[in-house]
């Protein structure tokens, strides 16, 4: 062997790591992006359809003629609707609309106020109970009762069907591997696709109105029941149920006698995320004609009235806080049906006795069925929100500007030309190459799927638009989770100050969130990506708080003591340790993202977002909106397997 065989064979092979071969990737795009960009882009202008768009209107109409005649709709579609819209409308029938002959509900506003305040104080404490009765009186103060009402009923409908179906289903994966192993993925695809997807096909199926809502809401609330349930059966103590089996015991004693009280309080855990999602998901459905407070805020952001939109949601807000408090009550104090410790009694027989009578009043007298609406708390709410928006849009217009200007020249802009003016071929490769690398054949094989479906759906440029928001607002979230979460995970006295705020941010649906920086940036692009950021950013926030703080102490008190400061310590320790975290974290912010900036196609977002909304208020674009959805269920299942892949967690080695 010769000294230059010698030498070739010995020298090292130049291996580059992940981050290079991305930045090459990127790099070789913008280069090739330079001569190529403005062909092949697969442009569709507003008002046109493509050949699918036309056949889902002639599905769309072809269903709509036969809706009556066919065996399918007859015997089993129509008889859905027609169930849920009887429970609907019976609920509707006790708290919110006249019915029965009467030009009022069977229980009026005292009522409902009394029977609340009395399950508040039955599971919860007397300051569950006053924040309760507080809350709904409030709805009353802004002359939004029958609104308020209309969303609790579409809410309680919903979320007793969603248990009624999901805790027995919860079970059954609690206790079987094989059924946990099949409706895992169907529920991971289920909390996956963001809440306007659910809509457009439940349209065509069950019509517009409060049982297509109803529908929508429950198959969007009902995943976490499943989880949780399944969760707190597979967690209770082995030792439990092999004592119980030593013993005799059928499987049916076992879960009646060990899991399930075992499990109580977890369960109850799930129904209150249940509840919160049914909730966040009734005021979306206000798009297919749901009633209650969805609607009026819709219709506020549509004519850009914040103060409406604020008053009402306002009132979303307070309901999901008096229904999180008192659901959480019952999680910290979970007990057997009926049983009530000795000396609460007398005085649960008592308040029982002053609820019946207040029922009553609320059955009989007007004044106590009708929420008197001389208070005007509601429009001084929607006047002082106008004002401040006017205050705001006048003297803080330099800063707010200043802001979007930033986002939208620096990041949005370069972002959205180079995905929408690239030709599609180059975007789709480079999706796919980024897929291989970051994950496995796999993951660019499901990537390469969904580029491709994604232009069969001819909404290729609307899909890269949403795509670059979605990319912007990600990235802002990262750095709002990163730098807040490590500040939380190296400071407890932050954790503590900062978590109940997050933990609030996160009850709190998605409509909520536009209006303040509705009435802060206008109708743009922006106000969907600012809102998106704070919709997600709570998620992510904890997610690598909690990640910073799992670092073993000795590992941390190890680097301090070889002289690391404090920006060392963090970066060269904590963060590369919390790498699990980090992926995780943006995995969850870009699913919240991109559910929100969808979201924002109600104030100026545009793309697919606008798509779906003009395909429920314009019959010819119909079909345009259903495809609309579908590539938002796509960009979903795209985001979430690549970021999935990358997390080292979910490597073959790891434990998912």
């Amino acid at each position: 062997m010769t000294a230059t065989t010698a030498a070739a064979v010995s020298r090292p092979r130049i291996r580059l790591s992940k981050p290079v071969k991305v930045a090459a990737i990127l790099v070789a795009w913008v280069l090739i992006w330079i001569p190529a960009h403005g062909t092949h882009t697969l442009s569709l202008s507003p008002a046109d359809l493509t050949p699918l768009h036309e056949w889902l209107n002639d599905v769309n109409d072809t269903v709509g003629a036969n809706r009556n005649s066919s065996p399918i709709f007859l015997y089993f579609f129509n008889e859905i609707r027609a169930g849920i819209d009887a429970l609907v409308t019976f609920v509707q029938a006790l708290i919110s609309q006249p019915a029965f002959g009467r030009p009022v509900p069977v229980l009026g506003w005292l009522g409902v106020v009394a029977v609340v305040a009395y399950i508040s104080w039955f599971f919860g404490n007397w300051r569950v109970a006053l924040l309760a009765a507080g809350g709904f009186v409030f709805f009353g103060l802004q002359g939004l009762w029958q609104e308020s009402m209309d969303t609790l009923a579409l809410t309680l409908s919903a979320v007793a069907i969603s248990l009624l179906i999901g805790i027995p289903l919860g079970i059954w994966a609690g206790l079987s591997d094989r059924f946990n192993a099949l409706v895992t993925p169907v529920l991971d695809f289920m909390q996956t696709m963001p809440t306007f997807v659910y809509l457009a096909p439940l349209t065509l199926l069950f019509l517009i109105g409060p049982a297509s809502a109803t529908i929508a809401t429950l198959i969007y609330a009902m995943p976490p029941a499943i989880r949780i349930t399944a969760h707190a059966i597979r967690s209770v103590p082995r030792a439990a149920v092999e004592a119980t089996d030593s013993l005799g015991a059928t499987g049916r004693q076992t879960l009646t006698g060990v899991l399930l009280p075992l499990s109580k309080r977890t369960i109850v855990l799930g129904v209150n995320q249940t509840i919160m999602a049914a909730l966040s998901m009734v005021t979306i459905a206000a798009l297919i004609d749901a009633p209650g407070l969805g609607k009026t805020v819709i219709k506020a952001l549509q004519t850009l009235d914040v103060g409406t939109a604020f008053n009402a949601g306002l009132a979303i807000v307070v309901m999901a806080i008096v229904l999180d408090r008192v659901t959480t009550a019952a999680s910290n104090r979970v007990r057997q049906v009926g049983a009530v410790h000795r000396f609460r009694r007398p005085l649960a027989a008592g308040l029982g006795v002053l609820t019946a009578i207040c029922c009553y009043m609320s059955y009989t007298y007007v004044w106590a069925a009708e929420f008197p609406d001389q208070a005007g708390v509601g429009r001084a709410i929607s006047r002082g929100a106008d004002e401040v928006t006017f205050w705001a849009q006048t003297e803080l217009s330099t800063a707010t500007e200043a802001i979007k200007n930033l986002v939208t020249f620096a990041l949005l802009n370069p972002l959205q030309s180079l995905l929408v003016e690239s030709p599609w071929w180059l975007v789709g490769t480079v999706l796919v190459l980024l897929a291989a690398l970051l994950g496995t054949v796999r993951t660019a094989v499901t990537t390469a799927a969904c580029v491709a479906l994604l232009i069969g759906t001819g909404l290729w440029q609307d899909s890269m638009t949403t795509l670059a928001m979605t990319i912007v607002a990600t990235l802002l979230v990262m750095v709002l989770g990163v730098v807040v979460g490590v500040w939380m995970g190296r400071n407890r006295f932050a954790d503590r100050i900062i978590r109940p705020a997050l933990d609030a941010g996160q009850t709190m649906p998605a409509f909520v969130y536009l209006v303040p920086f509705l009435a802060l940036f206008s109708a743009t692009r922006f106000t969907a990506i600012v809102a998106a950021v704070v919709f997600a950013a709570p998620v992510a926030i904890k997610i690598v708080a909690d990640g910073i703080r799992g670092i073993p102490a000795t590992t941390v008190e190890a680097a301090t003591a070889a002289g690391s400061n404090t920006w060392q310590l963090i970066t060269k320790v904590q963060l590369p340790m919390a790498r699990s975290s980090l992926t995780l974290a943006a995995n969850q912010g870009l699913i919240y993202v991109l559910s929100m900036v969808v979201v924002g196609g109600l104030v100026g977002a545009g793309a697919l977002g606008y798509d779906v909304v003009a395909g429920f208020s314009q019959g010819q674009l119909y079909g345009k909106g259903l495809a609309a959805g579908a590539a938002i269920v796509l960009l979903g299942i795209m985001l979430d397997r690549i970021a999935r892949a990358s997390n080292p967690s979910n490597s073959p080695k790891g434990h998912r």
